[in-house]
């Protein structure tokens, strides 16, 4: 079984969004994507895909864009995004996953043979030059929700189990910072953390470490629309 992740597929099936209007390199995106990933995916793999999956604003619409990806191979973990305004109601967005490959995050995790996949859409941290009192609030809350999540980990995690968190933000400001979610992740023993959220000119490694934690920005702009190998 191998891991993958990719994030901010910003589809528009039935949203008049199109990415292009972002810079030629998004110029059918999402047949990119579909190429490598049917390269790379068997059925046996699990694909990460950390928020701002569809433009739709109702449910309808972000299902639809969901749905798209269900000819692909591998199981596929979701959380939310910043611009998933379709993500209205976690029982009626699970209701409608296209079959059971289909697993959305909301305070708590999927356990897939020995690996644990848990997270939350995560906020702007402290020490971002644009943080306010507004964002902490937000902040504090998405803490919250991983500790919940962390609370649903515990109940099904056993000995020589792996754990992977998948956020939509980025868990830290660009120095690395010590943040509540970075501290979460140490103190429940996380291997490895997704994330994406981060376009365009801002600069922040594909992949780095901190405190023996492996740190992943896997936006499909910055992987040049292929999917990153994590597991």
């Amino acid at each position: 079984m191998k891991v993958f992740a990719i994030s901010d597929l910003h589809l528009s099936g039935l949203a008049d969004k199109p990415m292009n209007i972002f810079g030629e390199g998004w110029e059918g995106h999402f047949e990119k994507i579909k190429a490598d990933w049917a390269k790379k995916v068997t059925d046996g793999d699990i694909v990460l895909i950390g928020g701002d999956t569809s433009w739709g604003m109702k449910l309808e619409e972000g299902l639809y864009d969901v749905a798209s990806l269900a000819p692909l191979k591998g199981s596929k973990v979701f959380v939310r995004g910043n611009h998933d305004y379709w993500w209205n109601g976690i029982s009626r967005v699970r209701a409608g996953a296209p079959d059971r490959s289909f697993y959305f995050l909301q305070n708590d995790c999927v356990k897939i043979d020995n690996l644990i996949i848990t997270g939350s859409r995560g906020w702007t941290c402290p020490g971002s030059a644009d943080f306010t009192e507004h964002d902490r609030a937000l902040y504090l809350r998405e803490a919250e929700r991983l500790r919940l999540a962390f609370r649903e980990v515990e109940k099904v995690r056993l000995k020589g189990d792996r754990l992977i968190v998948l956020m939509h933000y980025p868990p830290t400001g660009l120095k690395k910072e010590d943040t509540l979610f970075t501290e979460l992740f140490e103190e429940n023993g996380v291997e490895k953390v997704v994330f994406g959220h981060l376009h365009g000119s801002v600069y922040y490694p594909l992949k780095s470490e901190k405190n023996g934690i492996e740190y992943y920005l896997t936006s499909c702009d910055k992987s040049k629309f292929y999917l990153t190998e994590i597991l």
